[in-house]
C-alpha cells in the first residue's frame, strides 16, 4: 500500500487499536493519508502503534479509553470525520464464578460500552459523520429455524440468541455479547440519528484455540469464510467513504471447508498433520455470500492460496512453525 498523504485528508478515530484488526487499520488509514485517532485501553501495550505514529509524523494521535468509563472516547472522537468501532470485551466462555455472572458481568458490560462511544459521538459537535462498527461471523448461522443447511448465507442469517444460550457451543460468550452489542448499536443509532453500518468479518485469531474456535464455526456454518486482513482494513474504509452503504455487510472473499483449507495448508507447508474428515456431499451450503459488499463495488484481492500462503510465510519468518527443507522438486510459493 502506498502512502498518499496528498489527498485531502480527513481524521477517523479507531477503537481497539492495539488489536490484531485495529492496529492493521489504523496502519491502513495512516497509509492512505489519513490523520488518524488511536484509542487503547492499555498504552503499555501500543508500543507497535507508536512506532508507526514516528513514521507518519502527527497525523497519529493515541488516547488512553476504556469502553466501561463513561466519557472515556469524549476526546478521541471531538473533530473526527468518522469512527471505526472495532474494539470488544474478548470473552469466550464461562468466567470462573459461573455462568450466573454472564449476563451481568460480560453481556450487559459489553452494549454499555458501546453505548458509551456512541454517546461519544453525538457529544463531537456533530463531526462524525459514519460509524463502521466491526461484526463477527460468529454472528450468522447456516442453519435455518429447523437445523438445515441454507441453499445461502448472508447477512441477514443471523443466529438466534435464544439458541446460543440453549446450545453453549464454543466461544458461546462472545457470541452473544457481539450479537447483543450490534444489535444495541443499530437501536441506538436509529433512534438518535448517527448513520451506521457493520462489517461482518470473519473469524480472526492466534492463540491455542484456533482449531477449536475454527471447529465450533465449522458446524454452525458447514465452511469456514475467509478474508486477507488488507481486505478486512479495505472493506472498512470502503464502507465508511461509501455514500450508499447502509446495515451489514459480510466481508469474505471465499469460503471452503474445513478439508479443503487442511488440504490447501497441507500444499503449502507439507510438514501439516491435521486429521480431518472430509464433508459428505450435499451436508455444506453452496455459499457463504458476500454480494452485497461487491454489488455496492468492493472488489476482493486475495482469495484462499493467498491468505494461507502469507499466513504460513509469516509464521515461518517469526519462527513459529519448523523451517522447511525447501528442493529443487518442491517451493513455497509466496507473494513479493
Amino acid at each position: 500500500m502506498e502512502d498518499d498523504s496528498s489527498m485531502m485528508s480527513v481524521t477517523y478515530c479507531v477503537t481497539g487499536a492495539s488489536g490484531f484488526i485495529g492496529s492493521w487499520l489504523v496502519k491502513s488509514l495512516l497509509h492512505g493519508g489519513h490523520k488518524v485517532h488511536a484509542t487503547v485501553r492499555d498504552p503499555a501495550k501500543s508500543l507497535h502503534l507508536q512506532s508507526l505514529g514516528k513514521s507518519h509524523g502527527d497525523r497519529l494521535r493515541i488516547f488512553q479509553a476504556d469502553l466501561l468509563e463513561e466519557g472515556s472516547f469524549d476526546e478521541a472522537v471531538e473533530g473526527c470525520d468518522g469512527v471505526f468501532h472495532v474494539a470488544a470485551l474478548m470473552h469466550f466462555n464461562v468466567p470462573e464464578d459461573g455462568e450466573d455472572s454472564v449476563e451481568s458481568n460480560i453481556l450487559e458490560p459489553a452494549v454499555r460500552g458501546t453505548l458509551n462511544l456512541l454517546r461519544g459521538c453525538l457529544r463531537s459537535k456533530k463531526s462524525v459523520r459514519r460509524v463502521v462498527f466491526t461484526s463477527s461471523i460468529s454472528t450468522v448461522t447456516a442453519k435455518d429455524s429447523e437445523g438445515k443447511w441454507r441453499a445461502l448465507v448472508d447477512e441477514n442469517c443471523q443466529t438466534p440468541i435464544q439458541h446460543v444460550w440453549e446450545n453453549k457451543a464454543s466461544g458461546w460468550v462472545y457470541v452473544l455479547s457481539k450479537i447483543l452489542s450490534e444489535e444495541a448499536a443499530f437501536k441506538f443509532a436509529r433512534a438518535n440519528g448517527i448513520n451506521m453500518v457493520s462489517v461482518i468479518a470473519p473469524t480472526v485469531a492466534g492463540d491455542i484455540e484456533y482449531f477449536k474456535i475454527l471447529s465450533a464455526v465449522k458446524s454452525r456454518m458447514g465452511s469456514i469464510a475467509l478474508a486477507h486482513t488488507e481486505d478486512i482494513c479495505r472493506s472498512h474504509i470502503f464502507l465508511m467513504e461509501q455514500p450508499n452503504a447502509h446495515g451489514r455487510y459480510l466481508c469474505c472473499a471465499q469460503s471452503c471447508t474445513l478439508s479443503e483449507l487442511v488440504e490447501i495448508l497441507a500444499k503449502v507447508y507439507p510438514l501439516t498433520r491435521l486429521g480431518v474428515e472430509k464433508e459428505e456431499n450435499g451436508s455444506v451450503p453452496c455459499e457463504i455470500s458476500s454480494n452485497k459488499l461487491k454489488d455496492l463495488g468492493f472488489k476482493y484481492k486475495f482469495g484462499a492460496d493467498d491468505i494461507v500462503n502469507e499466513t504460513v510465510s509469516s509464521c515461518l519468518d517469526c519462527g513459529f512453525l519448523p523451517p522447511l527443507q525447501r528442493n529443487d522438486d518442491w517451493k513455497l510459493c509466496l507473494r513479493e
